[in-house]
């Protein structure tokens, strides 16, 4: 089973829906023993980073994903999502995120361009369980922040004024800053790539 984590923010139905169009069944789950039987975890997100995590620590959602995480269960995080994965946010502040991937969430620099980032934009994709041979998928973005930095476990990139992480990939956890959900036929090839997948790689 597939499990949408429910700490009362995010975009679930629309991932939901996404994987039953797929012909996967996906629980949304508000309870952390219920999660724990889960085979599968998306933590989605939409919102302020503190707030999130906040909500995410009073529901003791933030031991099931680090759980599933150690006990090498495929995860999945996307948007607000990935960006609690990281170690800190400088949103409205510096926060404290779950630490499954190093570095820090930081606001999208200022090149002339909207902000909050949001429509279609290529990405480059490294490597990653998501992207098998797309090289340049176009997908949906709604943000303000991001990763910044380009490491080790970045899986795909994008540019946007700058460049910054759109994917990462360590072991068994993966993430994505954009929407898979709301990015066509290419994100949902990416859905149905996380739902087959046994929690291995890159």
């Amino acid at each position: 089973m597939i499990g949408i984590i429910d700490y009362g923010m995010g975009n679930l139905r629309s991932v939901q829906k996404a994987f039953a169009y797929l012909g996967f069944q996906a629980d949304i789950i508000g309870d952390a023993h219920l999660a724990a039987k889960a085979d599968r975890l998306i933590l989605p997100g939409v919102g302020a980073f503190h707030d999130a995590m906040e909500r995410l620590r009073m529901t003791g959602m933030d031991e099931a994903v680090l759980d599933a995480a150690e006990k090498g269960k495929p995860l999945l995080g996307i948007c607000l999502g990935m960006q609690m994965m990281f170690e800190y946010s400088e949103e409205n502040g510096l926060w404290k995120g779950l630490g499954l991937f190093p570095g820090k969430i930081t606001r999208l620099e200022d090149h002339g361009l909207k902000i909050p980032h949001m429509g279609w934009n290529t990405i480059d994709t490294r490597k990653g369980i998501l992207f098998e041979d797309q090289q340049h998928p176009c997908v949906y973005f709604v943000h303000s922040y991001c990763a910044a930095e380009i490491n080790q476990y970045t899986a795909a990139s994008c540019t946007y004024g700058q460049m910054f992480t759109a994917s990462v990939q360590k072991g068994n956890i993966c993430a994505t800053q954009f929407h898979p959900e709301k990015s066509g036929t290419e994100g949902l090839n990416m859905l149905r790539r996380f739902a087959l997948w046994e929690g291995s790689g890159c």
